[in-house]
């Protein structure tokens, strides 16, 4: 059998069922897994794709078959699956999904004890290359033991920790799930701590073969969906999750979609009040409203080239209480640094009760004063040498080269970067006015 070496992503495993990632396939990467890391115990769960059920069996074969003990946790969003494995007695784990990707797809995360992810540069590729050299016996005399386990409570329980829940006040949300976990999760974390919230359920129920298309809030028809509905019920708040529930996306009570780069600016002032002084991990793709955030609350801000491993590694470096990225990935320390998808609604559900106040009010310090034009996409197979040209054209600006190219001027700047897997150039720029975001934007 052929792999398709593609498949080994810079932080997972992804690629088109049954073509490219099977159940063939899926035996094998678990047992490069457990060759490379010899685990006792492990966590193993999936996503709502309907390809899951059998993968997810037979990687629960494999582990029994080496003689390496389940925690069968079940269907659960990416975020509920790092906690287990940081918080249960086990060496690592994996989880069957394949984020927000269409259909079609499925793959694989994976975990070291303590929630410590793998990515390429820390095993991924070691996994990948004993898996095309079919180097995977790993047959052992014991069998493994599996035990099935709801950690929904225990979860949302963590979750909780992070507010004071007597300060929520009533608030009506939009919830969009995009057919995955998080309405559910939601919905129980009401009836677990009493709270007084009205949910009006948007793609509520899971279902993997994600009708509407692809499970990810920021295409334009799941965008328009979630804000419509918004808008026609006068919600507080509105809040829609990917697929596998680890991103999660905010709009305000005038159903405005809002960055999740002024969501990172947001909550890190709420958190650095809990943890005065604490470092704050930050993007480098936009970075004036996260730093002045930062740097007003009392804490620092530190840029780090974006993914979820880099980030969790940078964090643990450097003791940050916090991070969040442009894409919505919000990274907490107190969640083995790994990124959380229902800790941020809590975050804003408290502030909006506690101050009393609005969302489009909270961000307003911010979306009044840096504008930004979105993340512009440009193919091309010349994607060095355009970088090149840009550098030279622009060498009067402050240059960094955190991840890409960054240039900074007094009242604009922008970074420009490769895709790791398209022939894509991304281009985000932010300035001090809209005109003259709108000026470098047609430059």
């Amino acid at each position: 059998m052929t792999i398709n070496p593609q498949i080994f992503k810079s932080y997972d495993v992804r690629g088109v069922y049954p073509a490219d990632f099977n159940e063939e396939i899926a035996k094998k990467i678990v047992k490069a897994y457990i060759k490379l890391y010899k685990p006792q115990k492990v966590v193993l769960g999936r996503d709502v794709r309907e390809s899951g059920e059998s993968l997810h069996q037979v990687s629960l074969a494999s582990f029994l078959e080496a003689g390496v003990d389940v925690i069968d946790i079940g269907i659960v969003s990416t975020d509920m699956f790092y906690f287990a494995v940081g918080q249960l007695p086990v060496d690592g784990g994996i989880t069957i999904s394949a984020s927000h990707n269409p259909r079609e797809w499925n793959g694989m995360n994976f975990c070291k004890k303590g929630a410590e992810p793998i990515s390429s540069e820390t095993g991924l590729f070691d996994i990948r290359d004993l898996v095309i050299k079919n180097d995977v016996n790993v047959e052992s005399e014991n069998k493994g033991s599996v035990e099935k386990k709801d950690i929904s409570e225990d979860f949302l329980r963590r979750v909780a920790s992070f507010i004071d829940l007597t300060l929520i006040k009533p608030t009506k949300i939009v919830a969009n799930a995009n057919f995955g976990m998080d309405v559910i999760l939601l919905n129980k974390a009401i009836s677990i701590f009493n709270l007084p919230l009205t949910v009006i359920p948007l793609n509520a129920e899971p279902d993997g073969s994600f009708p509407k298309g692809p499970p990810n809030p920021l295409l334009p028809q799941n965008r328009k969906e979630f804000l419509d509905l918004l808008r026609s019920e006068k919600a507080d708040l509105g809040v829609s999750w990917d697929g596998d529930g680890d991103r999660c996306f905010f709009a305000d009570e005038t159903a405005t979609f809002i960055e999740g780069y002024f969501i990172t600016a947001l909550l890190a002032t709420e958190v650095l009040k809990k943890h005065p002084g604490a470092k704050i991990i930050i993007d480098p793709r936009l970075v004036w409203a996260t730093q002045e955030a930062i740097i007003n609350a009392g804490g620092t801000p530190v840029i780090c080239k974006p993914g979820m491993t880099i980030i969790a590694d940078r964090m643990k470096k450097e003791r940050a209480v916090f991070g969040g990225e442009m894409s919505s990935h919000f990274y907490f320390k107190e969640n083995y640094n790994r990124d959380n998808g229902m800790i941020p609604l809590f975050l804003i559900l408290e502030m909006l009760s506690k101050y009393n106040t609005t969302l489009s009010q909270l961000v307003a310090p911010y979306t009044s004063k840096y504008f930004i034009s979105g993340e512009l996409n440009f193919e091309t197979e010349k994607k060095d040498e355009i970088i090149q040209a840009a550098h030279e054209k622009y060498e009067d600006g402050k240059i960094e080269f955190i991840d890409g190219l960054s240039v900074e001027y007094q009242d604009w700047r922008f970074n420009l970067r490769k895709s790791n897997t398209e022939p894509l150039l991304r281009l985000n720029l932010e300035a001090r006015s809209r005109e003259k975001m709108e000026e470098k934007k047609s430059e």
